[in-house]
Order: structure tokens, then sequence, then C-alpha cells
């Protein structure tokens, strides 16, 4: 049976428990998203609060930790979905526990998006210049399987001074780029294509280096370095 009152071992940062909780509360509706790549940003806007949270690494690492272990406690359907999108999205150094823990839940139903969480092929990828003063605009598209239900989409990163300011999904790629075209007839940016995995290896610098991101960009940031990681 789930476990909500988590009486298991203690916690490496105990005072957290009740943020722990919270997210395996909050996680109940992941299953009911419509395909992978809501339930990728649902997760990632969880991890990304997380991290925006921790005031180190050290901190970080403890308290994925512990929100990986407290899931598994939890053992509900959204709870197992949740460690799934962690094993798929999650930081590098905490996918494999996040998949050993889901793994062990495997009684639990999974929602029917959970094959496509994090299994995306690399697309086109462009450059966009709006003025000096503006950065560069690096966008990066994405497509799921082809029996997949998830949308095209795209990662879209400005980068000023190559620190990361914005970081967004975007589902209307094609609008995106129809803008992007307008704007260039009214000469007010220039696009370019550049190579996807050129594109990927200056945001991923930009996200590794960058010592702080902007509070607004800590949602998308790791779906970002997840995506980053796939163009690569």
């Amino acid at each position: 049976m789930p476990n909500h009152t988590d009486t298991g071992p203690d916690l490496a940062l105990p005072a957290l428990r009740e943020v722990y909780r919270a997210y395996v509360r909050a996680a109940d509706g992941l299953p009911g998203l419509p395909d992978a790549l809501q339930a990728e940003l649902w997760a990632s806007t969880q991890l990304g609060a997380l991290e925006s949270a921790a005031p180190h690494t050290a901190g970080h690492r403890l308290a994925m930790g512990d929100l990986i272990a407290v899931l598994h406690r939890a053992g509900t359907p959204g709870a197992r979905a949740f460690l799934l999108a962690i094993a798929a999205i999650g930081p590098e150094w905490a996918r494999r526990a996040a998949a050993k823990a889901a793994a062990t839940l495997d009684a639990a139903p999974g929602p029917p998006w959970a094959p496509d969480l994090g299994r995306v092929t690399p697309g086109p990828a462009w450059l966009i210049q709006e003025g000096p003063l503006d950065g560069d605009r690096l966008v990066l598209e994405f497509r799921y399987g082809p029996e997949s239900s998830a949308p095209h989409h795209a990662l879209a990163v400005r980068l000023m001074q190559d620190g990361p300011s914005e970081i967004v999904l975007v589902g209307d790629v094609a609008g995106l780029m129809a803008d992007a075209r307008k704007a260039v007839q009214a000469e007010l940016c220039s696009v370019q294509q550049v190579a996807p995995a050129a594109a990927a290896t200056r945001i991923r610098t930009a996200l590794e280096t960058a010592p702080r991101l902007p509070e607004d960009a800590y949602p998308a940031a790791p779906l970002a370095r997840h995506r980053t990681t796939a163009a690569t």
C-alpha cells in the first residue's frame, strides 16, 4: 500500500520532509497529463524549483536523494511517474537511482506516455540575432518517435554575454519560425541555420558555467540540460 506518512529511515535533510511530501501530493496529477512533453515540463518545473532553493550543489544532491527516497516510499502511481520522469530528464547523477526506485514499483500502473519520456530526436537548430543588446537566441527543434502523440517542440535559449538569460520550451515551433521570418523581412533580426551539436554545446556550456541562473530560468533548466545532451 502507498505510504503517505513517510515513516522510513531518516532523511539527509529532515527539515524538508514536508516539502518532499508536497511533491508527492502534487505528483498525483502527473499520470493524467496528456503526453510526454507535458509530463517532462511538469517534472522540470518541480526539479527546477528544488534546484533554485538549494544553497549549493551538495545541498541540491542531498535534496534530490531525499526526494527519490520519499517518492519511492509513497509508492503511488504519481510518485512512480515522477520517478520515471526524473530517470529520463533529471540530473544525470540522479537518473540511475530514480530508475531503480521506479523499477521496484512496477505494480503501480504507468501512464501511456511513460515509454516516450526523454526519447527525442534533434532536428534543425537556428541562431536568431536581434541586435547587440539582445544577445543570441538559439533554437533547437526536437521530435519524439513517429508513434508518439507528444508534439514537435523546440528549446529556445537567449544568451547574454554567454550566460543564459531566458530558457523556454516552445510548443508552436511553426509559429515561432513564422514570427522570426516576419522579423527578418522587417529587418528586425537575422536568422541562420546552425549545426545542432554546436548550438547544444554552446547552451550546455552556458548552463554549466553560470554561477546562478535567473530565477525564471530554473523551471525549464532541467529539461534544457537533457535536450542539449540529446543533441550532441
